[in-house]
């Protein structure tokens, strides 16, 4: 009788064991590695739209550069958290002119833009002309921060409106939707 409650109490043990170990895991990955975020609103159409859910990397920035087109989820002012495409980092002039980003003086392509762009139907432009220090007071974006817009540009809050995000608030970098399945995949 003994042996048998020593057994049942060693089973229960290990199962509990194994049960804190897969709840740290799980915690561990969530909080540090990866979570999920939700997107909110049109600012990131087409590419992203309003419900998709996507898997947030918390660790590429911190064994890694930020690079030009990721697309990053960040604390914004508002005490929330925004999901936005990087056009500029440290160093960069930023300009629009005719519905095209110059960086540092170079034109620089957008295919992500383009579903968008055929679609105007009023004469406009999709991006306004503007000059990095239109909204941000600067010639050029300083070190540690980042200039981010959403894809949706006539409908995005991004540093136009809310200025230059500090690096040091980037939650990660996201590209891959799981949720709804018929949009799962990576995304550019």
């Amino acid at each position: 009788m003994d042996t048998r409650r020593n057994k049942v109490k060693s089973e229960l043990w290990e199962w509990s064991k194994a049960l804190v170990i897969a709840f740290a895991l799980a915690a561990f990955i969530r909080y540090v590695l990866f979570t999920p975020i939700v997107v909110d609103g049109e600012s990131m159409m087409p590419t992203l739209q309003s419900g998709d859910r996507m898997v947030v990397n918390k660790v590429s920035y911190k064994v890694a550069d930020i690079h030009y087109e990721d697309i990053v989820v960040f604390h914004a002012p508002e005490k929330k958290d925004y999901i936005k495409r990087v056009i500029g980092i440290a160093g960069d002039t930023i300009e629009y002119k005719n519905d095209v980003l110059y960086r540092n003086g170079k034109m620089i392509e957008e295919p992500y833009l383009k579903p968008y762009k055929s679609a105007i139907q009023d004469g406009g432009t999709l991006t306004e002309d503007f000059k990095l220090k239109d909204y941000t007071q600067r010639e050029k974006v300083p070190k540690g921060y980042v200039f981010v817009m959403g894809d949706n540009r006539r409908n995005s809050k991004d540093s136009r409106h809310i200025g230059l995000i500090p690096e040091d608030k980037i939650l990660g970098k996201t590209n891959i939707v799981f949720w709804p399945l018929n949009q799962f995949g990576v995304v550019k």
